[in-house]
C-alpha cells in the first residue's frame, strides 16, 4: 500500500499537474483563448438550449446538447466540489482558491478540445452512440500500434478509476452524510442506492441524460442560492476573504489564526490539483457524454463543454466562500476536521442543524449524479474493449461496488481511485496533443454559417 501511495503522490505532484497545465496553455494559445473569446457565446448558446425545445432529428442513441452537458456536469459535481475544495483550503490555505480559478480557466480550453474530438470520432454500436478518448485515440492517431496501446490503457484505467473505485467512494460519502444527518444505517443507504442506480442505468444513455437534465440545474441552482444567502449573512467578511485569497496565493502566509504558515508552492499545488480534479478537464471522462450530443458542428458541443467547466468553477467558488466567510476552516483546523466535514461546519455555522441536513441532501444528489455519470463513462469503455454483450455484467459489478462502498472503509479505494485517475490522464493528454490539428480545424468551423 505504501508503494501505491508513493506512486499516486509522485504522479499528482510532478506529472499530472504539469501535463494538465501545459495542455491547458497549449490549447489556449492554439485556439486563441476560447475560454475568453468564446465564453459569452458558450453561455448564450447553452442557456438558449436550456429553454429551447429540441425538435431536431436524432440518431438512435443520441441526446440533446443540453442533456449531454447535464450528464457531463453531473459527473463533475461529486464529492470533489464539496470535500475536494475544503481539502485544498485546509492544506493550501485560502490562496488555493485563486489557483483553482486558474485551473478552471485553463481547463476550459482543454475540455473544448476533448468535446470536439469526441464528436468527430464517435461510433455507433448496436444502436447506441459511443465516444471518448479510447475512440478518438484509436481512430485518429496515425501510428496504429501506439493508438491501440494508448486507447486500451485509457479504457482500463477509466473503468477501474470511475466505474468501480470512484463509485465506491461516492456511495461511501453518501452513506456517511446520511448517517450523520439522519441516523440512517449505511447498509440501508447502500440498498436504496443500488435500486435507484439500477433503475436508471438500465435505461441507457437516454434515461441517464434525462435524469441528469432534471437534477443538475435544480441542485446546482439551490446550492448557489444557499451560497448567496451566506454571502449576505457574512457580508462583513467578503473583503477580508478576497484579501486573504490573493495574499495567500502569492506569498508565504500564516493561516488558521496565525498558527500555521503555508508556502506558495503548497497553495499552487493544492489549488491546481483539486481544481483540475473537480472540473475533470484533461482527464478524459466528460468527452463520453459530449460524444452523444446531437449538434450541427463538433465545436458547438465544445462550447457547451466550456460552459460546463464554468458551472464547476462557480460551484467550487461557492463552497470555498462558504468555508472562508464562516471561518469554518479555522474551527476545523483546531478540531482536526477535513474534507466534507469542513464544508458541513460552514453550513452549520450559518444555518445550524438545518445546514447539516441541507448539505447532506445536496451531497446525496451531487454524489448520486456522479455515480450515474461515471457508470456511463465506464460503459462506453466496456463496449470499446469487449463489445455490448459485456454491458450487463458491468452493470451488475457497478451495483455491487455501490453497495460495498457504503459499508466498508474506503481509504484504500480512495488511493486506488486517485492513482487510476492520474494514470488515465496520461494517454488522454498524449492523444489530445497528437490530434490538435483536427481540433484547430473544427474550432475554425464555428465561424461558418449553420447548414439549414
Amino acid at each position: 500500500m505504501e508503494f501505491i501511495i508513493q506512486v499516486k503522490d509522485f504522479l499528482w505532484d510532478y506529472v499530472i499537474i504539469f501535463l494538465l497545465v501545459f495542455t491547458g496553455i497549449f490549447f489556449s494559445v492554439r485556439l486563441k483563448f476560447p475560454q475568453i473569446t468564446k465564453l459569452s457565446l458558450a453561455v448564450k448558446e447553452t442557456l438558449g438550449n436550456l429553454f429551447k425545445k429540441d425538435d431536431s432529428p436524432k440518431e438512435e442513441g443520441e441526446v440533446s446538447s443540453f442533456q449531454a452537458l447535464s450528464t457531463a456536469v453531473a459527473s463533475q459535481l461529486g464529492t470533489g466540489s464539496v470535500g475536494g475544495v475544503a481539502s485544498a483550503i485546509m492544506t493550501g490555505g485560502p490562496g488555493a482558491v485563486f489557483w483553482m480559478w486558474i485551473s478552471g480557466l485553463l481547463g476550459m480550453s482543454t475540455i473544448f478540445a476533448e468535446a470536439i474530438l469526441a464528436q468527430v470520432f464517435r461510433q455507433e454500436k448496436d444502436g447506441e452512440i459511443y465516444g471518448g478518448p479510447a475512440y478518438y485515440i484509436s481512430q485518429g492517431v496515425k501510428n496504429k500500434k501506439i493508438a491501440k496501446v494508448l486507447s486500451v490503457l485509457f479504457a482500463i484505467f477509466l473503468i477501474l478509476a470511475l466505474g468501480f473505485a470512484g463509485n465506491m467512494v461516492q456511495s461511501n460519502s453518501i452513506a456517511l452524510s446520511m448517517n450523520e444527518a439522519f441516523g440512517i444505517n449505511p447498509a440501508y443507504t447502500g440498498i436504496f442506492l443500488a435500486v435507484l442506480v439500477s433503475m436508471i442505468v438500465m435505461g441507457g444513455v437516454q434515461r441517464i441524460s434525462k435524469i441528469a437534465e432534471l437534477i443538475v440545474p435544480v441542485m446546482a441552482g439551490i446550492f448557489i442560492l444557499s451560497g448567496l444567502v451566506i454571502l449576505i449573512m457574512f457580508r462583513q467578511n467578503i473583503l477580508p476573504v478576497f484579501k486573504a485569497i490573493f495574499q495567500s496565493a502569492f506569498s508565504t502566509s500564516a493561516v488558521f489564526g496565525g498558527a500555521v504558515g503555508i508556502s506558495i508552492q503548497t497553495a499552487i499545488k493544492m489549488g491546481l490539483s483539486r481544481g483540475l480534479f473537480a472540473n475533470e478537464a484533461g482527464m478524459g471522462s466528460t468527452p463520453h457524454a459530449h460524444a452523444v450530443a446531437n449538434v450541427d458542428k463538433p465545436a458547438d458541443q465544445g462550447l457547451s463543454a466550456i460552459f460546463g467547466v464554468l458551472i464547476g468553477v462557480v460551484i467550487c467558488t461557492v463552497t470555498a466562500f462558504i468555508i472562508l466567510l464562516t471561518d469554518a476552516h479555522i474551527f476545523s483546523h483546531a478540531n482536526g476536521l477535513d474534507s466534507v466535514a469542513v464544508t458541513q461546519k460552514g453550513f452549520e455555522i450559518a444555518f445550524g442543524k438545518a445546514g447539516t441536513i441541507f448539505l447532506a441532501t445536496s451531497l446525496f444528489f451531487f454524489a448520486f449524479s456522479t455515480i450515474v455519470g461515471w457508470y456511463y463513462f465506464g460503459e462506453s469503455n466496456i463496449v470499446y474493449l469487449f463489445g455490448s454483450k459485456a454491458v450487463l455484467i458491468y452493470r451488475l459489478l457497478v451495483i455491487i461496488a455501490v453497495i460495498v462502498g457504503t459499508v466498508v472503509s474506503v481509504d484504500f479505494v480512495w488511493i486506488l481511485s486517485d492513482t487510476f485517475n492520474a494514470l488515465m490522464v496520461i494517454p488522454n493528454i498524449i492523444g489530445l496533443l497528437l490530434l490538435s490539428k483536427i481540433v484547430v480545424k473544427e474550432a475554425a468551423r464555428l465561424n461558418e454559417p449553420m447548414l439549414k
